[in-house]
């Protein structure tokens, strides 16, 4: 890494470039102490994640389906089997349930108001996975050899990714586990570039837990990183006594004893099956073909990283030549192993979807990082003055885009959000401006601003406006809202996960037909019932003699399909 102090010979002899100036100083003083990196890093975390974390309505499907399986296990009180509804959901493991689960009995405990329904305590867990992602990357980074405020702008380029901001926000398993990976792949880092160092117990149970962690987070992937990088590693060393110093054979040993135990419990509870569907049809189905309309052709990943990584996406594509140069040096050597193997396995799988490779956007933040302080990236690189125009771009079409959306749709500009677009695209402006000026670390600094800016404005003031994006909320209010206790409820057409999460476990779910007969049934009963099967469900309960009573039309845009849905909320009492 010695070989890396100096700045790129081919960069103009310009002292902002190469770390100095007002921005060059911010760094210094952030890096003076550990605890004032992370201070902050922490703090920029919250302000980038917090923003609509508690307001964004459960994002179908996948978000629901988790956080309504763990609701399920807390009212059943079985923590081994998971269900959604009636079906078994065969397609992840335990760890993320029990992570939300711990969260959510606690505050039902504390005697926080309708807690298992509220889903963000169910996020949670994910909001701490992606905080502790920013301050893995800047530990990660110091283990990677780089400064301390080297490490601290690669933790901020995390924790300003639009990518990781988005799933600090869903009460899934991606946040959660790309911390994992980004632990375990420190550790290995640390095995590999001071191989004689031998862990401690402590730090050998806490990186062999990590791992185990993740395998009851999600499988196999923290291990596939983590054993693709390894292999790429021990043959570029032509040895693999380095990875004596993560002592293994307690690894093997503690990991087994922690997953075990679960592992064994679903085989018996499940008969087998819970392998059978997990590996055999979620994983290798994924492998096999796009499932669930996720297809993609390779490429997928390449082309999105430059919005999901904004805004230092396009100063990664800038630092490529940076890296090809010095790909010999063994700290970089470690972060192409940790990045190139897993990224062209995902590429290569036909199901494509832009988290899969969130786990390995900390090495390529500690690689910009580097590349900028070399004095690598700027305005004197091919092609990059237009291509950081992408920097102001980002924000501008988001904020068009979501303006248009709540036109179109709800009737009515997200008023209360347009002055934050307009500062988020003016503070990205100027971060460009400063980078066609060779401010490079300014400029980076002031597009993290902008990149907080846009969070703020998106899930704190335009979200909440966006009613047609909201369609479970606004029908579970109806529901509520319906005048008896406790009635029985059917959806005819709308069968999203997310109005099961908030109407309840025993949602029925049918056709229009099916709705009517169901309503026929004794007791106080509603029906929600979409748009195109309105006709059959009044038809049925006309031969049926029934009159149930219309007592709302509720619109809305239904994010899965892509278009506008309008659910008649029906209900009769039976006695």
């Amino acid at each position: 890494m010695a070989a890396l102090n100096d700045t790129d010979s081919r960069a103009p002899a310009h002292g902002a470039i190469a770390g100095g100036g007002l921005a060059g100083r911010f760094l210094d003083m952030i890096g003076r102490r550990h605890w004032i990196a992370v201070s902050v890093l922490l703090l920029i975390a919250l302000a980038a994640f917090l923003p609509g974390f508690a307001s964004l309505q459960p994002m179908d499907r996948d978000e629901p389906r988790f956080a309504q399986a763990t609701k399920q296990m807390l009212e059943s009180g079985d923590f081994i089997d998971i269900r959604f509804q009636d079906e078994a959901r065969h397609k992840k493991p335990i760890g993320i349930y029990w992570l939300q689960g711990a969260v959510v009995a606690t505050a039902d405990a504390l005697g926080v108001p309708q807690a298992r329904t509220t889903i963000a305590l169910y996020r949670i867990p994910s909001l701490i996975g992606a905080v502790a992602t920013v301050l893995l990357t800047y530990w990660a980074g110091l283990m990677l050899g780089l400064a301390r405020r080297e490490a601290f702008l690669a933790g901020a380029f995390m924790a300003s990714s639009i990518l990781l901001g988005v799933e600090a926000r869903f009460a899934k398993t991606d946040a959660v586990l790309t911390a994992c990976s980004v632990a375990v792949m420190g550790g290995l880092a640390m095995a590999f570039l001071r191989p004689q160092q031998r862990f401690s117990l402590p730090g050998a149970i806490a990186f062999w837990g990590t791992v185990a962690l993740a395998v009851l987070v999600k499988g196999p992937i923290t291990p596939m990183i983590a054993g693709l990088a390894t292999i790429i590693l021990c043959v570029h060393q032509r040895s693999g006594r380095w990875l004596l110093a993560l002592r293994p054979g307690l690894g093997v040993i503690l990991v087994a004893l922690v997953v075990a135990p679960w592992f064994v419990a679903i085989w018996v509870k499940s008969g087998g099956t819970f392998f059978t569907e997990a590996i055999g049809n979620d994983m290798l189905g994924k492998v096999a073909s796009g499932q669930e309309k996720h297809g993609a052709p390779p490429g997928f990943y390449l082309l999105a990283f430059f919005g999901t990584f904004w805004p230092a996406a396009v100063l990664t594509a800038i630092a490529v030549p940076f890296v090809w140069r010095h790909r010999r040096e063994p700290w970089v050597v470690f972060c192409l192993a940790w990045i190139l193997p897993s990224w062209l396995v995902f590429e290569a799988v036909p199901t494509k979807l832009p988290h899969y490779v969130l786990p390995l956007y900390a090495a390529i933040a500690v690689l910009t990082v580097r590349a900028i302080f070399a004095g690598a990236v700027g305005p004197h690189r091919p092609l990059a003055k237009s291509a950081t125009v992408l920097i102001p771009l980002i924000p501008l079409c988001v904020g068009v885009g979501l303006s248009a959306f709540g036109l179109t749709y709800d009737g009515v500009l997200p008023y209360a959000a347009l002055p934050g677009f307009v500062l988020a695209v003016a503070i990205a402006v100027g971060a460009w401006l400063l980078f066609l000026r060779g401010k490079v670390i300014a400029s980076a600094l002031i597009s993290l601003v902008a990149a907080l800016a846009l969070s703020a404005t998106t899930f704190g003031f335009a979200q909440p406006l966006l009613r047609s994006l909201k369609l479970s909320p606004r029908l579970a209010e109806a529901v509520a809202a319906v005048d008896c206790q406790r009635p029985a409820v059917v959806t005819a057409g709308y069968r999203e996960p997310s109005l099961v999460f908030l109407v309840g476990t025993e949602l029925a779910m049918s056709d229009g037909v099916g709705a009517a007969h169901f309503m026929a049934g004794e007791g106080c009963r509603v029906a929600l019932v979409e748009a195109r099967e309105r006709d059959a469900f009044v038809a049925a309960s006309t031969a049926l003699g029934l009159s149930p009573a219309l007592v709302t039309r509720v619109p809305g845009f239904n994010i899965n399909g892509g278009r506008r849905l309008v659910v008649e909320v029906y209900a009769l009492r039976r006695d």
